[in-house]
Order: structure tokens, then sequence, then C-alpha cells
């Protein structure tokens, strides 16, 4: 597979380049910063420096032709401002959907969050984030023309991977590497039949494969 991912210098994204390029799929990642591109380059990806705050629709699509899949993993960051939770987290995930649809690659995978909601109410940093993920996930699950899948996970560590996750459509909230986020991103790329599936992701006692096989079809 192909597979383009958007936010590709992210702690997640560069997780899950290493795992795709290492099952031998070939990897793209979209980055911000040329100076980013050796850290691609080393995961086993291939850099697309594209800024998706200003990129139009067409450049994007140009980017994600002849991919057969593409995720969403691009976030503002914690240091950022609420101007940048809508530019980034909201938008630049829409720009990207609407690519994917331009370019005709059906297989869609965001990174949301737990909590995301757009009618969720607050002024606060986190709050706005949290709207602006919830708006995101809901523009992308209103295009028919992607084969979409929701991820939010819990609270992300930098803990050892386990393998071992809790990924159903409710959790409740916990804990889950970062590592283990971009084993389960790694396999619902390849399983389609978790197309339409909004999933809720934190360490739990099922190992990944098995995880994302029981919710497929669901």
């Amino acid at each position: 597979m192909r597979i383009v991912i958007a936010g590709g210098h992210g702690q997640i994204a560069l997780r899950l380049e290493r795992l795709l390029a290492a099952r031998g799929d070939e990897v793209a990642g979209i980055i911000r910063k040329a100076e980013q591109a050796d850290d691609l380059r080393e995961a086993g990806a291939e850099p697309i420096v594209l800024d998706l705050e200003s990129a139009s629709v067409d450049e994007v699509a140009e980017r994600l032709r002849g991919a057969d899949a593409a995720v969403f993993a691009a976030g503002a960051g914690p240091g950022s401002g609420a101007a940048r939770k809508d530019t980034v987290d909201k938008a630049a995930a829409v720009l990207f959907a609407d690519a994917a649809v331009q370019a005709g690659v059906r297989r869609f995978v965001i990174v949301s969050s737990m909590g995301a909601d757009p009618r969720h109410q607050g002024d606060e940093i986190f709050d706005v984030y949290l709207r602006a993920k919830g708006e995101a996930d809901a523009y992308v699950r209103g295009l028919h023309a992607l084969d979409w899948t929701v991820l939010r996970p819990g609270q992300l560590t930098d803990d050892a991977g386990t393998g071992l996750v809790r990924l159903e459509a409710r959790t409740g909230r916990g804990p889950i590497p970062r590592d283990d986020v971009a084993a389960v991103l790694a396999e619902l790329v390849d399983t389609s039949a978790t197309a339409g599936l909004t999933l809720e992701l934190i360490s739990g006692s099922t190992p990944v494969s098995v995880a994302v096989k029981s919710v497929a079809g669901n």
C-alpha cells in the first residue's frame, strides 16, 4: 500500500511511519518544515513539504494522488493557542479530507481525541481543541466518498507500548502509549471493514490485531 500521513513529523506519525515502512508499505509524510525531512527518511518515509494551513485542496490532492490510504495525524500541539486549534485541528483536517475525495483516495483514518465534540462547552484552550476535533470528525463522517474511521485515543503517554489495548465505541477514559496508538493505526489502515466506525482507544488486555478484528464490520 501507499499511505500518506498528514502531520508526518508528529510523535504518533513517526512511530506509524516506522511500522508501515517495516512491513513493506510505501509511506509519505506531509511536513511543514524542510528541516524535519531527515527524521522522516530515518523512519522510512518520503517527506512531502507542504503547509496544510496555507495549501489549497488542489495542492494537497496532487500529493495524495495514487495513494491507497490517507491518515490525518496532524495537530497544533499543546503549546498552541485557540486560533491554531481552528486552523490545524479543524481546518487542516477538513482540507485533507476534501483533498482525499478529490484524489480518489477512499480509505481515510483520522486521529481524533477522547471527548471530541462539536457541541463541547467552555472557553479554555482545551475546550476549543475538543470542539475543533469534534467539528473535524463530524465533517469527515459526512463525506460518503470516504471509507473513514475515526480513532479517539485516551491520555497519550510515552511509556513503551504493550501491544495490549481496549478498542471500542466507548471505553471510558484511560491512558494509552503512543506506541500502541501507532500500532492500532497501522492495523486500521489495512482493515477497511472498520470504515464508518468511531472508536475510543485506551490500554487494555487485548492484542492490537485481535482488537481491530473484533470491531471490524460492527
